[in-house]
């Protein structure tokens, strides 16, 4: 722990020098933390209300905008508070309680999509016992397991940061990420190393594996099915699918600028790559479930008293 130092506080050191830009990129991130919360807000209260998406696929639905509204109070008011702001640091304890938001948030969206294509496999590979096996307990279950495991695995990664001394205190972020801050460490971080990875090989082979697993079999039923089942397979798959690929892809560019230098890249694509997967999800999501599945697009007409058939 040599040169190492109480630091009472981080600097988030990404935002810079923007000048009177400042106005304009706080203006379009109110509008974008506007959208995603009108967007989820309206789709959960649509599917509360409306008794006929009282369904496994609609709750597995709302569980997943919850948890997009939960994940983005995690983003959206430290960054509009720090791009008016003239100075940029953040406490250590906000820092810790900003990576344990926004890293439930990550694992339990792993869990909700893992869940939801399980779900799409029992409903086309196992029609006639889908209302037997996926009962009001299993999804209740399925639910409260998705968040409960993210919030137990975090708050043992951010007890193992905790005990951690810091050599400096400048994280090159617009928010508190755990990779950069025990990057910062003087003390021995091989315990945190080991934890990180403990999580990465759980997550892949509890959500990403039973994902891919669910959909190869869902495409195998598809092949051997008639127009009707396709049809409706794609329907429903469709969303979830492009749902999965745009938080993957999101979650993989920030992982990949965390571990590889990309200081070529522009300072504004470096910053869209990093806060990618905490906007475009939430504000992608609401709306392509909103348009793609027809339920959901005529409940909220009949919920605002718009003609449903229009």
């Amino acid at each position: 722990m040599e040169n190492s130092t109480h630091f009472k506080v981080f600097r988030l050191a990404a935002y810079g020098d923007i000048g009177q830009l400042k106005y304009f990129y706080f203006a379009v991130v109110t509008v974008l933390y506007f959208v995603i919360i009108l967007a989820n807000a309206l789709l959960i209260g649509v599917i509360c209300i409306e008794r006929s998406l009282h369904e496994p696929m609609y709750m597995f639905l709302c569980a997943l905008f919850v948890n997009q509204l939960y994940g983005s109070t995690g983003l959206f008011p430290a960054f509009m508070f720090y791009l008016l702001s003239d100075t940029h640091d953040i406490s250590l304890l906000y820092c810790y309680l900003q990576i344990y938001v926004l890293y439930t948030c990550a694992l339990t969206e792993f869990s909700n999509l893992a869940v939801m294509s399980y779900d799409r496999y029992i409903s086309i590979c196992y029609p006639l016992r889908y209302n037997n096996i996926m009962t009001p307990k299993i999804i209740c279950g399925l639910i409260l397991l998705s968040c409960l495991s993210s919030f137990f695995l975090i708050a043992i990664n951010i007890s193992l940061s905790l005990r951690l001394q810091f050599c400096g205190n400048v994280l090159d972020r617009l928010y508190c990420d755990n990779y950069s801050v025990v990057k910062l460490a003087c003390s021995n971080t091989t315990l945190n190393n080991i934890w990180g990875l403990v999580v990465t090989v759980l997550y892949i082979s509890c959500t990403i594996f039973p994902t891919i697993y669910s959909y190869v079999r869902i495409l195998q039923i598809c092949l051997k099915s008639s127009k009707e089942t396709k049809q409706k397979a794609f329907n429903t798959c469709t969303p979830h699918i492009a749902s999965m690929l745009n938080f993957f892809f999101g979650w993989l560019f920030v992982i990949l600028q965390g571990r590889y230098e990309t200081a070529d890249l522009p300072p504004i694509l470096r910053t869209i790559l990093f806060v990618y997967f905490l906007i475009c999800p939430p504000l992608f999501n609401p709306l392509m479930y909103g348009v793609r599945m027809v339920k959901i697009r005529h409940a909220c007409k009949k919920v605002l008293g718009l003609n449903p058939e229009t």
